[in-house]
């Protein structure tokens, strides 16, 4: 039996069971399985084509994103706008056919912009330039899915493909620790209160991607589906950005209409070819990467208040010397911290401390 006629099969019989507490178990159960297949899929389109050659994008800057869109709704415009790409622009489908990269600098960062092919419908299935899209999205930082007022579906259509692709978009990943043993079954553990998955629903699923024996932690309320995702691996965990472009072709009746359908995602309303609201596109990148500036001194001297760091909320000593130079984790001694993450100014610290925006490292190598 094919991949195909086992999908279409588990997913009928997914379909016959009633959703309620008696059936949460096998219900996992099901779901598990059908994750575990289509996620064969998608590796086996990721596999086909390889000779075709993928996108070679060398990642620059503090962070990349990347923007995704159905073919001929601005993106190509739009990047040119905020970057110093110079992206070929056509009112036909298809006018980017590789990856065009710009670079956009905003409050001392320099945020890298990759513009990829539209993406169609199938792409998580290798259909069009699928496998090198979902390649590309991997690997960013950010995603910016793009449509314009017309196409306000193509959001659900692209979502939908990306997590199809193991993209998990504007979420968080679930804190879930599973370690296999090589006995006594599975024993499951919680810190928080189980809202949305029981213990034997956790079981099923892990049986269903056939694990059998296994000590389970469980730190955040999930899902069934998220439980998978765990399971899996493979899952991408990226912010997300809405840009609706063309907001120039309609009245502010309607953009409230569509404000109100996308709900509480996060949407910037643009006119990628009249240059309207590309400030709050460049200031929302900026927020969306949670960047923060870390300020060095040099020993001896005073701090370099000038060029600061720009890294990443969250980010350690660590990082700081990664980013100064490539030698410098090696031949590192110690760091004194001045500012919000010590308790006192010069405080002694090492490569795992975690900054905070506006510190004052000083390294010591």
């Amino acid at each position: 039996m094919s991949d195909e006629d086992k999908l279409k099969k588990l997913e009928e019989e997914l379909a016959k069971t009633p959703s309620n507490k008696a059936t949460q178990g096998h219900r996992g159960l099901l779901k598990a399985k059908i994750a575990a297949i289509k996620d064969g899929v998608v590796r086996k389109a990721s596999g086909t084509g390889a000779a075709l050659g993928g996108y070679s994008v060398k990642k620059s800057g503090d962070a990349t994103c990347v923007l995704v869109g159905f073919p001929s709704v601005g993106k190509s415009t739009l990047l040119n706008k905020i970057t110093n790409a110079t992206s070929e622009v056509g009112g036909y489908d298809f006018t980017t056919l590789d990856v065009i990269p710009g670079m956009m600098e905003h409050e001392g960062a320099k945020i890298q912009i990759l513009d990829v092919p539209g993406i169609i419908e199938g792409a998580a299935k290798g259909k069009g330039r699928g496998r090198e899209i979902l390649s590309v999205v991997n690997n960013s930082d950010l995603v910016i899915i793009m449509t314009d007022v017309f196409k306000i579906r193509q959001i659900g259509i692209i979502k939908k493909e990306l997590y199809d692709g193991g993209v998990r978009l504007g979420r968080i990943k679930p804190d879930v620790y599973i370690k296999k043993t090589t006995r006594d079954g599975i024993v499951v553990n919680s810190s928080v209160k189980l809202t949305k998955i029981d213990v034997e629903t956790v079981k099923s699923v892990l049986r269903g991607h056939k694990i059998m024996n296994a000590s389970v932690l469980i730190r955040t309320d999930i899902t069934d589906d998220e439980l998978t995702d765990v399971i899996l691996k493979n899952r991408k965990y990226v912010p997300l950005l809405v840009f609706v472009n063309k907001v120039d072709y309609v009245d502010s009746l309607r953009i409230k209409e569509i404000r109100s359908e996308l709900g509480a995602q996060d949407v910037v309303f643009i006119s990628a070819k009249d240059g309207d609201n590309i400030d709050e596109v460049r200031r929302k990148i900026y927020s969306k990467l949670k960047f923060i500036k870390v300020y060095t001194k040099p020993v001896g001297k005073e701090a370099d208040f000038e060029e600061p760091l720009i890294l990443k909320d969250g980010c350690t000593v660590g990082d700081a010397c990664d980013k100064l130079h490539r030698t410098f984790r090696k031949r590192f001694k110690y760091a004194r911290v001045f500012g919000k993450s010590a308790k006192f100014p010069g405080q002694r610290k090492n490569l795992g401390h975690v900054l905070m925006d506006e510190d004052v490292v000083e390294i010591h190598v």
